[in-house]
C-alpha cells in the first residue's frame, strides 16, 4: 500500500476507504493501536496479514502475551465496509489516535495508517529532512 489521501470522519464515525486501497484491503481487515516514530495513530491491516499477527501473538508464551501485546488485540476493530465503501472506528480507537474529524490515509507498505490531519502534518514535518530519508533509504537497502 502506497500513497496519503486526506479523508473526513461522517457524523456517524465512518470513513470512506480510498479507492486506490479499496482491492488491497479486500472486503474484511482490521484496525487497532498504532504508533510511528512516537506519533500515536491507527494501524490498518489486511484479513491475512491480521491472521500473520494473530498466529505470531498465539505463538508467545502465556507471559509474553500480556500487558501491551494484547492491548493490540482487545483493541482492534474488524472492519467491512458498506457498499458506499465507508467502514466505522471505535470512540476508543478515535480517541487513542486524537483523531477529531480530519484524517490522513497512509500507505506503509503491507499496512496502512489513519492518522488525525494535523499529527499527520507534525509527523511529516519533524520526519521530512534530507538526513532521516537518507537514514530510512538505508535501512530498507537502497
Amino acid at each position: 500500500m502506497i500513497g496519503k489521501y486526506g479523508a473526513k470522519l461522517d457524523e456517524k464515525n465512518r470513513l470512506f476507504v480510498p479507492s486506490k486501497l479499496r482491492g488491497e484491503l479486500g472486503d474484511n481487515f482490521f484496525v487497532t493501536l498504532g504508533v510511528n516514530c512516537g506519533h500515536r495513530c491507527l494501524t490498518v491491516y489486511t484479513a491475512a496479514e491480521w491472521q500473520r499477527l494473530s498466529d505470531n501473538f498465539n505463538a508467545l508464551s502465556i507471559s509474553q502475551r500480556a500487558g501491551a501485546t494484547s492491548l493490540i488485540f482487545m483493541n482492534a476493530a474488524e472492519c467491512s465496509p458498506d457498499k458506499q465503501f465507508r467502514f466505522a472506528l471505535t470512540p476508543f480507537l478515535l480517541q487513542y489516535a486524537g483523531i477529531e474529524r480530519e484524517v490522513m490515509i497512509v500507505g506503509r507498505a503491507g499496512q496502512a495508517e489513519i492518522w488525525d490531519a494535523n499529527e499527520f502534518a507534525a509527523f511529516e514535518a519533524e520526519n521530512l529532512t534530507p538526513e532521516k530519508l537518507l537514514a530510512s533509504l538505508e535501512a530498507i537497502g537502497l
